[in-house]
Parts: C-alpha cells; structure tokens; sequence
C-alpha cells in the first residue's frame, strides 16, 4: 500500500481570505487540498496557482455546513490518497441583524459550519498532524474579542473559535503541532455581501486586505503563535475587553450598532 501524501487542507478556499491564504502556502510549496461549494471558482484557483509555477491544488467541492460534510470531505481525501498535515479552517459566514430578527434556522447554519464544522476538522486528523509535525491554522476574528450586538451569533461563534484554538495551542504543544487562531478584523470580502454588510459599516482604519491578512496567518503559524491580529488598530481592539469593564464594552458596540441602524453606513 503506498504511503499517504501530506497536504494543507484549506476550507472556505473559493475566494476572499481563503482564495489569498491558498496562494501563500503554494509560493511556500506547500501541497495544497482546497475546499469549499463552489467547485468551479476553485477550479479557476488551482489553474492560476498551477500557472504561477506551483503544484496544482488538489481541489474537492464539499458543503461543510451539513452535518455529514466533514466526513465526506475525509472519505474524498482518503479516496484519493491524501491526508493533512496542516489543516485551516478558514469557512464560515455570519450575518447583520438582531438575532430575534433573523431567519433561526440561518443563524443555526452559522453555528454548524464556524464552530461545529471547524471542531470536526480540528480534530479529525490529530494522528497525521502529529505525524507530520504540522498545525492547525483556524481563522476567527477581532469579533472573537467582543460581544456583538446586530451580529450576536456570528460573534458568538468566533468567540469559541478563539477559546478553542488558544486551548488546543496548549494541549498539542507537547506534540509537535502548532495550533494559530488568526483574528483578522474588516477585510472587502464576498463575506461581507453574504452577511449583507454594507460599505462603510466598519471604521475604515480597521481594514485589512485578504492578502496582508493571509500572509501573517501563514507567517503566524510557522512560527508558533498563539493568536496573530493583522493590523495595529484592530490589536488596539482587542485589549478593550481587557482594559475596560465588559458592560462598558458592550455599551460601545451597541451604541454603534444603534446609530449604523439609523443613520446608515458612511459613504
């Protein structure tokens, strides 16, 4: 029986950050298995990273939102005689809105696929991870930091994509596997269509481009870190909690929401 080859599994890899984080890892010459629904946008991104001079990805169409995705994404890479040594769990969606307003069976879709997806695949390939020495890069947000009123569950989710990561971090140490939770802040993505985020929603001086986000995601993992924040501004987010009372923290999201909600986004 021949041996299995090592891949970085990429999820969420169509476009946005995933598309940029698959770029990175391919110019480190890094084997790439990318997933995500829409099999023809990876298709276009396995022939650019292949026109550049670079493996071809290998690409599978899987929807990881449903409850047997995870499971057939591992059967597909078996069938096809792969196993991951870095898996990154980029996928996920959130939406705008008070959770009371929103479609629940929607908000419940958020929850499957950016936290019970991303723990499935944390964990499903622990043995060849430690094989390979390799790492988990787990993509959550600076909304992992913060309660989040208009966009309560998919801050919610992030929040245990964080406290989860930073867990494992400490628990596969002792293994030789690197566990990253990158918390990027606003990045222009077609996430932000999905979400129904409209521009100018979020300061300006927060954003990050896909691709800064991407290579301080990779940088980040290699070099063992626990949490990498992209951008000075959004690091300054982050200790908010930390340097002031949560109900004040909550107080000043809410606050913002609120006057987004009545004057509508800057142009």
């Amino acid at each position: 029986m021949s041996p299995m080859q090592p891949v970085t599994l990429i999820t969420g890899a169509s476009a946005g950050i995933g598309a940029a984080l698959a770029r990175v890892f391919a110019r480190h010459r890094d084997a790439l298995a990318i997933t995500a629904r829409r099999e023809a946008q990876l298709a276009a991104l396995a022939a650019e990273i292949e026109a550049a001079g670079h493996a071809r990805p290998h690409v599978i169409a899987a929807d990881l939102g449903e409850t047997d995705g995870p499971a057939r994404l591992a059967e597909t890479l078996a069938a096809r005689g792969l196993e991951p040594a870095v898996v990154v769990n980029n996928a996920g969606f959130g939406l705008l809105g008070d959770a009371a307003s929103l479609d629940r069976a929607q908000e419940l879709a958020i929850v499957d696929l950016n936290v019970r997806a991303l723990t499935d695949l944390s964990l499903r390939w622990i043995d060849s991870l430690t094989r390979h020495r390799g790492g988990i890069l787990n993509v959550a947000s600076i909304a992992a930091f913060l309660p989040g009123p208009n966009m309560a569950v998919y801050h919610a989710t992030k929040a245990y994509v964080l406290s989860f990561s930073e867990a494992l971090h400490s628990e596969l140490a002792p293994s030789g596997v690197r566990v990253t939770c990158l918390c990027p802040g606003p990045v222009r993505t077609e996430f932000m269509e999905r979400a129904g985020i409209p521009r100018g929603y979020f300061p300006r001086f927060l954003a990050c481009t896909a691709e800064r986000v991407a290579r301080e995601g990779y940088d980040g993992l290699v070099q063992g870190k626990r949490v990498v924040v992209p951008g000075v501004p959004n690091k300054m987010v982050t200790l908010l909690p930390r340097l002031l009372p949560r109900s004040i923290v909550l107080g000043m999201t809410a606050s913002r929401a609120s006057k987004m909600d009545r004057r509508g986004p800057r142009s």
